[in-house]
This record gives structure tokens, sequence and C-alpha cells, in this order.
């Protein structure tokens, strides 16, 4: 409904005490940089699909952007390098490959509003810990939504809301939550423990 893909039926989404519905989805959507789970290329280059994030860029702002999301390294053994085709939807890459392409191009887009959908998780936990200095670099000054199931990605956001069933059940930091020893500690134990049980994953996010 931010990006506007949906119209509401009642109440107001504003940024900047600007009305969405407002302004032009052209103009909305260029200021929104989106990393979803379920990301998906074009039969492209590689460096073509970073570059999506802003057309302008140089062949030398791409390289950066990519760097600083940790793609370099396995796109220099890709058999064309920059250069490669990655298929339909990016089939020819895995998840997290994609996935740190999505990353890429947010950062070389570098809007003022970002959303991250579940932006790391098809990430091992090795990768996603090298990638979060860029993450907290890209989102530095900048309002970001974060939707994560994975709370390592929440730990250093200003307001973190826990849902369950559709409801806002507890509203604060990382500290203050796992202080009110509620849903969101419980889950918080589990995974520093290790896991997060899907009968207690199902039907809430943050």
């Amino acid at each position: 409904m931010i990006l506007r893909f949906f119209d509401l039926e009642s109440g107001s989404i504003e940024i900047d005490n600007q009305d969405v519905f407002m302004v032009t989805q052209d103009s909305l959507r260029r200021n929104i940089a989106i990393i979803p789970q379920d990301f998906i290329l074009f039969h492209r280059t590689v460096i073509e699909n970073i570059r999506y994030g802003n057309l302008n860029a140089t062949d030398e702002e791409v390289f950066a952007a990519a760097k600083k999301a940790c793609c370099d390294e396995f796109i220099s053994l890709l058999p064309e390098g920059y250069d490669t085709l990655v298929g339909e939807r990016g089939t020819k890459l895995s998840g997290g490959q994609r996935q740190r392409i999505a990353i890429a191009r947010a950062i070389l887009k570098n809007s003022k509003l970002i959303i991250l959908d579940e932006a790391t998780s098809q990430l091992d936990s090795l990768t996603e810990e090298t990638i979060q200095n860029s993450m907290n670099q890209l989102m530095e000054h900048k309002t970001t939504i974060v939707i994560a199931h994975r709370l390592s990605t929440l730990l250093h956001m200003d307001r973190i809301l826990v849902f369950e069933r559709g409801k806002i059940v507890e509203d604060g930091t990382h500290d203050e939550l796992v202080a009110q020893n509620g849903l969101y500690k419980s889950m918080w134990d589990a995974q520093v423990g290790g896991f997060l049980p899907e009968s207690d994953k199902e039907g809430w996010d943050e």
C-alpha cells in the first residue's frame, strides 16, 4: 500500500505529511527502495540488474555497490563476470545471490525511504553478519521499515512492533522488549538458542 500497488479502503498513509495517494506513482516509487524476500531479476546481465537501481550510475559506482553488498566475490566467479546473463527471473543464481544483488541495487539507489522485507532471509549467518555493516550504512539517516523473523536484524532499530495474529502486541526497542519478558523475549531466547519453532513463528512479525 505504501508503494500504491493496492488502494486503501480507509485511513491514509503519509510520508513527511504528504498523503501518498496525492502524489504520482512515479515520484513515490522513485524515492523508495525495497528489498523483498522473493527478489526477481530481469533476464539481463548482472551489471544491468544492479544498475536498475540508478540508471545513470557509472560502472565504478555499480562495482562499489556490489562490493558493499558482498556480491563482488561470487560475480567474479561467474563465466562472464558482471556481463553474465542471470537467466529468466534470475534462475542462474541462488536465492542468496539474488538477494545480494537486490541489496546492491538498493545501495546504488540511495533512497531516503527503505523497505526491507525479510531482506536477509536467504543468507547464511556469516554472510548476513558481513553484509550487516553495509546495511547499517545504507539505513543511516534514512527512514527504514524492516519486516523480519530473524531478530538479529532488528537489534539497532529505533522502534520494534511485534504483531500476533494481525495485531500489535508489543512496542519498543530491543532492550525494552526483552525486559518486558513477553512474546518478543521468548522469540529472542529461542533464536539465541539456535532455533525458532515453526509453531511459534506462524502469525507474528516485527
